[in-house]
């Protein structure tokens, strides 16, 4: 006995009904759970855009950001100005290439999040990424670039705030939505004291031989 294949409009309407199915797939669900945070920290920042002061700020902290320039450009300042900060400019840069390369080539691919659509004109132009939106490689690199160069240093606060600015950044210009942003600082957090702890550890085994 043989079942006869769909006709033209029935096989219509069985695609049309699975489109209409709902996303069910775990990071969209998780995409769906953080949407009324990202609704809420955008309405507040939406009293801030618009600021010809905050404009140039912000989005020129967000140029700083691209590929960790700013974080270079303020380890390898240091070691000019104290040779003895030579080998911390060095850690710090292979440590960049290292979480650019876990954040945008293995955890972006793993969630694949749209970036957020501007519903507004920019005032300056920014490079808009081709990597997924989840998380903020912007904001995972300063925090373990803060955490990075604040030991030993009591220029700490100076890193502190660049990083908040950077952060903060990738939202204020809707590259990222929150949540991204809030998921970078952890993540950099983290990966931040990997370093330290790392290299604590390759020191001790340096000075035991």
């Amino acid at each position: 006995m043989t079942t006869a294949a769909p006709s033209g409009s029935d096989a219509l309407g069985e695609g049309l009904v699975a489109l209409d199915e709902p996303d069910t797939s775990p990071v969209h669900q998780i995409h769906e759970r953080l949407a009324p945070f990202d609704a809420a920290v955008d309405e507040a920042l939406d009293r801030l855009r618009g600021n010809p002061v905050a404009d140039r700020l912000l989005y020129g902290a967000t140029e700083l950001g691209d590929f960790g320039l700013i974080w270079h450009l303020l380890a390898w300042s240091r070691a000019l100005y104290d040779p003895r900060r030579f080998e911390d400019a060095v850690w710090l840069s292979g440590s960049l290439a290292v979480e650019s390369l876990v954040v945008n080539q293995g955890i972006k691919r793993l969630f694949g999040r749209e970036r957020p659509v501007p519903d507004f004109e920019r005032p300056y132009r920014i490079r808009t990424p081709l990597t997924s939106s989840f998380p903020s490689g912007h904001s995972s690199s300063a925090l373990m670039s803060t955490i990075v160069l604040s030991r030993d240093d009591p220029a700490w606060p100076l890193y502190v705030v660049v990083a908040a600015a950077v952060s903060t950044s990738r939202a204020y210009v809707r590259i990222h939505h929150p949540s991204d942003v809030a998921a970078g600082v952890v993540l950099g957090t983290g990966l931040g004291l990997f370093v330290r702890g790392l290299r604590r550890y390759v020191r001790h085994r340096g000075n035991a031989r």
